[in-house]
């Protein structure tokens, strides 16, 4: 196909498995960043609220995806980073402490005081993810990012715990594997984005992300450089279609039309003037409709997802680490009048977040919607030296090699 095998080797592909699309994104790491070099979506019905629950769709949707991505980036593609989320997905902060072998910190600590922070009680039908190192204090000294070397007696290690449903990680894995694909990695959706949107001044400040897909509302939150909370809300944009249908009586995918074409969350950016015309159900006329009624359905049913996440921020016990604000990415995020809207609630500055920094096909990617699969590409490429994750097999134990991964946790966070 004229790509030479080295550059072959540098490619990385995201695959986003989501509830409303399945988004498959090449990118090539080249010295200066990732060059996009291809992109295929396909419509997702395989999934309800980020959980799969049809293999046999979600299998044919992701080989309609990465068949579209391999004709544009003229590549092969074997091996993919998936991304998992659903409210079966919970974070948690653990630490772990131990003594110091040599007065010196080695890689051999590093590795045991990790282990020290994942011995938590976690039950048969939940598995680590991820585990991210926050910061490392060693003999009182705290905010250490990179303990290696250090001199000292007691190393102590504060990580963010991901877990998630075997069964669920199982069934992204298994679909993958039937879809002819090995999975690299599972990637837990928000950390993606985050990579996708989020610049490391904002993680330094203390930033809230939000992203609003089609099946979840997923929330990282994050405050000196590391992240501190995790959190999926099992509501999102098919709600919003859901709503629309219901409450202007018409079928769900005219619904999901008219949101695209006219949706806005607040009022006062509509027009008076302003009409949309509406299919109706069985066989009737379209009627026409003033576009205020759609602001007063998804009006509402925005500010219920945003007070929801302001309850998770509040929980977090993070709301005045936040100095950044919010940004709000996913495909729903799009919405005229979210911005405006999530300022009203939060009393936080607010932005929409758009891949950054990232070449190649800019114009196609720089939306939202593809902020997750831009981002596991970019976590993919941070973390390729870990190989590690069996696949083939789905009854071996698919993330006995969390450890293996941990090897360039490093690289994730410095």
């Amino acid at each position: 196909m004229g790509m030479s095998a080295t550059k072959r080797d540098n490619l990385i592909v995201g695959l986003d498995i989501g509830t409303t699309k399945i988004c498959a994104i090449v990118g090539n790491a080249t010295d200066e960043g990732i060059d996009i070099v291809g992109i295929g979506t396909s419509p997702s019905s395989g999934l309800r609220k980020g959980v799969v629950i049809n293999i046999e769709s979600t299998v044919g949707a992701i080989r309609k995806a990465i068949e579209e991505a391999e004709l544009m980036a003229g590549c092969e593609i074997k091996s993919v980073y998936a991304g998992i989320a659903g409210g079966h997905i919970k974070g948690l902060n653990s630490n772990g402490v131990i003594a110091i072998k040599n007065r010196e910190v080695s890689q051999e600590d590093v590795r045991r005081v990790i282990d020290a922070a994942k011995a938590i009680n976690i039950p048969m039908d939940r598995e680590v993810l991820h585990i991210l190192p926050q910061e490392f204090i060693i003999d009182e000294q705290d905010g250490i990012r990179e303990p290696l070397g250090m001199s000292g007696v007691r190393l102590e290690a504060k990580v963010h715990i991901v877990t998630g449903a075997v069964a669920s990680a199982q069934n992204i894995v298994k679909s993958c594997n039937r879809a002819g694909l090995d999975v690299a990695d599972i990637v837990l959706e928000q950390l993606a984005s985050s990579h996708a949107v989020l610049s490391d001044d904002e993680k330094e400040l203390g930033v809230c992300m939000v992203d609003i897909g089609g099946g979840t509302t997923d929330i990282a939150i994050f405050a000196d450089g590391a992240i501190k909370y995790t959190s999926v809300i099992s509501l999102g944009g098919n709600q919003l279609t859901n709503d629309i249908a219901v409450g202007l009586r018409t079928p769900f995918a005219e619904a999901e039309k008219i949101k695209q074409k006219y949706g806005c969350c607040l009022a006062s950016l509509v027009g008076k003037e302003d009409k949309i015309e509406v299919p109706s159900v069985g066989g009737r006329k379209p009627r026409e409709l003033s576009r205020n009624v759609l602001c007063e359905i998804l009006g509402p049913r925005m500010e219920e997802i945003f007070a929801l996440v302001n309850r998770e921020i509040i929980k977090s016990g993070l709301e005045d680490s936040i100095a950044s604000g919010v940004v709000i990415t996913g495909g729903s995020s799009v919405l005229e009048g979210i911005p405006e809207l999530a300022e009203q609630i939060f009393n936080l500055p607010v932005r929409r977040g758009l891949p950054q920094k990232i070449g190649g096909l800019i114009d196609v990617v720089k939306s939202p919607v593809y902020a997750t699969g831009v981002g596991l590409v970019v976590y993919g490429s941070r973390n390729t030296s870990s190989r590690e994750f069996p696949t083939g097999k789905p009854e071996a134990n698919l993330f006995g090699s969390v450890f293996g991964r941990m090897k360039s946790w490093f690289s994730e966070f410095f």
